[in-house]
Order: C-alpha cells, then structure tokens, then sequence
C-alpha cells in the first residue's frame, strides 16, 4: 500500500476511484491491462489520500444532485479498507450532500455500511451491484481467491434485500470450459431470484484478454488448469472477446430464467436505471419509516 495525492476524483461521469490496484486476486481482471497504465504493482494499493477532501469539494459544486458511482476499476471494499474506512466516509458524504450511489463490489464488508446505505435509500437511491461467477465454491476459491465466496456473496445480497436496499447481479465473466456450463448458469440465477434482484448484468458467456490481463490469466492457467492454456491459444488466440462455445445455448437460458422471474435482463435498461438519480418525496420516505 501507498499514498499518493490527486488531482480531481469524480469522472465526467461521476464515477470515482478511492484507491487504484487490487489483492483480490482474481484470475481474469480486466484491470491488469496494460491499457491502464498503472505504474506500480497491481497488488500495491494506490490510496488516494486526498480523495475525501476533492469528492466534497465536488459535490458541493454540483449545481444537480445525481448518481455517484464507484467500484468500476477497483473494488472498494478491499481488505485495507477495513482500516482506513475511505469508503465509508465516502459514503457519509454523499448522503450528507444529498446523493444517490451505485457502488460494486464482491465483498460482504459492503454490510458493514449497510446504516448509511439506508439513509441514503430513505432519500434517494443506493444500489449494491455484486459480481457473481460461479456457483461452486471450490472453484470460486481458485478463480476469486481473496474475495468473499459467492454463497458469502449470496447472504450479503439477502442481507440487503431485507434492507430494502436494491440489488444488481453482475454476471461475468463466464471462463470457457471451466465456468460455462448450465448448472451453474441455473444456480447463480436462482440465488438472484431468492435474494430478489432488480437486474443481472450480462455481457454475454465468455471473457475479454487483453495485454496484461491476458498473460497473467495464462499464468493462472498453467498452475490451476493444467493444459487448458493450450486450448484457449489454439481457440482463441490473441482475440478480445472470448466467448464459450456455448454462449448462444447459455444466453437463451439466462434470459429465459430472468424473463420468467421478472428480473431485468436488458443491460441498457440497467445502466440506465443505475444512473438515474431519484428523489424519493416526503410521502415516499414515511412509508419507508
């Protein structure tokens, strides 16, 4: 871990980093691509040490109340957050100024701030969206090392259901030939339809690599998937999109279940609905007292 200072925090579109890199560990991170232009070791915490500061000098400007959203790049409910709570004097922020948040994470530790989250839901709008990979735990452990296990996930999201708090389920990735299969498909959908999701998130059953992303998941490959290295290189080559051979089969499955459970499916729809600021009127917030 180490500090930096920084010039501004919140993105054109009113996104925010607290901190940059990720422990984690997850084998398939997007954010490892070189594209990114990180200059130190992913693992190697960046921690914004003045983001608090520029994030309410910010919102004091805004002349409209909107979404804020954080969780894009990195998650901001890593283990160090336990200690420095960046994340939840954040979140004390934007309800203080009168925000909504869409934040993502795949960690319980976003229960720890469930008090705020409420407040800021009584008022406007506060939105956990939670990734979900696979059903099986053991293979949840290889794939997401350091990060809650998806059933740690799935108690996280019922925990918030019954906080009234919304809910969304990103999805992905879907790893060829090692995730892809229709039990699991079948089995995270129904945990979203037990815990009560608005919407699941799909980008479609397969991954993307990249420069840096791609060379570190190979690595993980060779220790955990003896062989199917190979595999993906006679497939797939050095292809972006990386998509199951069973994308089309599992695509209609996930949109059948999501259909048939009144969850959203659609992901204009979603994005749509996680950057629409909605102020909740007085009659509103006494039926939620």
């Amino acid at each position: 871990m180490h500090y930096v200072k920084v010039m501004g925090i919140l993105s054109p579109s009113n996104g925010m980093n607290l901190y940059r890199g990720c422990s984690h560990g997850c084998i398939y991170c997007d954010s490892r691509s070189k594209c990114y232009q990180m200059n130190h070791d992913f693992e190697d915490i960046e921690v914004k040490e003045n983001a608090l500061e520029l994030l309410e000098a910010a919102l004091r400007r805004k002349r409209k109340r909107c979404m804020i959203g954080t969780g894009a790049m990195t998650d901001p409910y890593l283990p160090l957050e336990k200690n420095l709570g960046y994340t939840r004097k954040a979140l004390l922020l934007i309800e203080k100024y009168g925000f909504g948040v869409a934040l993502q994470t795949k960690s319980d530790l976003v229960l720890r701030d469930l008090d705020i989250l409420r407040q800021i839901n009584e008022k406007t709008k506060a939105v956990v969206q939670m990734t979900l990979t696979t059903a099986d735990e053991k293979l949840c452990r290889i794939i997401e090392p350091n990060v809650s296990t998806t059933n740690e996930r799935f108690e996280a999201l019922k925990a918030l259901r019954d906080a009234g708090i919304p809910t969304v389920v990103w999805l992905c990735p879907v790893l060829p030939f090692i995730n892809d299969t229709e039990e699991n498909i079948r089995t995270i959908l129904g945990m979203c339809v037990e815990a009560g999701v608005r919407g699941v998130l799909c980008f479609g059953m397969g991954l993307t690599l990249r420069e840096g992303n791609r060379e570190y998941f190979y690595r993980q490959l060779d220790i955990h998937f003896p062989r199917l290295k190979e595999r993906y290189i006679r497939e797939y080559g050095n292809n972006y999109m990386v998509d199951s051979p069973r994308s089309t089969e599992l695509m209609r499955l996930f949109h059948r279940i999501c259909e048939e459970n009144g969850i959203l499916h659609n992901n204009d729809q979603i994005f749509e609905y996680l950057r629409k600021f909605e102020e909740k009127n007085a009659a509103e917030q006494l039926c939620l007292w």
